[in-house]
């Protein structure tokens, strides 16, 4: 296992009692005292902090917007990614099958230990501690993301962008199904009139191909550039101010 101390540099925090460490990164697979009581707490310590980061620094959002994106923040996929950077699974301690299995590369296994650290953190020094190493590991993500639309699906964000135009929702048709029964693909089609826009995908499910088609659709609009404003229509005939009209009423 490498060194602890490049692993604490790596969090910007150093541990008080070194244990506390330790048994965040023990799985259950090695034996007791393993980390599921550490991330228990880590992961409610988490949330609290993207909380605050998401709502002392964000005014614009109302209540779905702000659980919308700490849902994404604080996912599976999310923690293992900055696990993977903190270069976590040279550290994880794991039982022989685990070991023998890749438990080291699980994103599962990867996001539980990260929670487990934050808790860890937490009892060790505090919330102001915990706070720092969250604050710290998070920014530049934060820094990166498209808070407006960061965690959304691909057709939410297309029927937004079509919408913001003042346009009809997008249309979705099924084409052709393949396969057997238990494994069919779906052939859907997006499509937009206004915009000339029209693009198909496929999936494994109507979903999975309305999404892909919807992405697609995203990209098709972003290619046609800015919305540009309607054409000028013809002019109107000129109107008469109200001395001369009445002149010309008597005549």
């Amino acid at each position: 296992m490498a060194s602890l101390s490049s692993l604490e540099s790596a969090l910007g925090y150093a541990f008080h009692d070194q244990g506390l460490l330790e048994r965040a990164l023990t799985h259950r697979s090695h034996g007791a005292p393993h980390n599921e009581r550490l991330e228990f707490l880590g992961d409610s310590v988490l949330n609290f902090v993207v909380t605050t980061l998401l709502f002392g620094e964000h005014a614009e959002m109302d209540e779905g917007d702000l659980s919308r994106v700490r849902a994404n923040l604080v996912k599976q996929a999310a923690l293992a990614d900055i696990a993977q950077k903190l270069t976590l699974s040279g550290y994880l301690r794991l039982g022989e099958g685990e070991l023998k299995s890749g438990g080291f590369r699980r994103p599962s296994i990867l996001a539980d230990t990260l929670e487990a650290i934050f808790g860890a953190v937490f009892v060790d020094g505090g919330y102001e501690a915990v706070r720092q190493v969250i604050e710290r590991l998070y920014r530049p993500i934060l820094s990166h993301i498209d808070i407006r639309t960061f965690g959304k699906d691909p057709k939410t964000l297309l029927q937004e962008i079509v919408q913001g135009r003042g346009l009809d929702l997008p249309r979705y048709e099924v084409l052709a199904t393949h396969g057997a029964a238990h494994s069919q693909v779906f052939d859907v089609e997006c499509r937009i009139d206004k915009l000339e826009v029209r693009v198909t995908a496929s999936g494994s499910s109507r979903r999975a191909a309305e999404q892909l088609a919807a992405s697609q659709a995203i990209a098709a609009i972003e290619a046609l550039g800015p919305a540009r404003k309607s054409a000028r229509r013809g002019r109107k005939p000129a109107q008469l101010s109200l001395p001369v009209a009445v002149a010309q009423e008597k005549k």
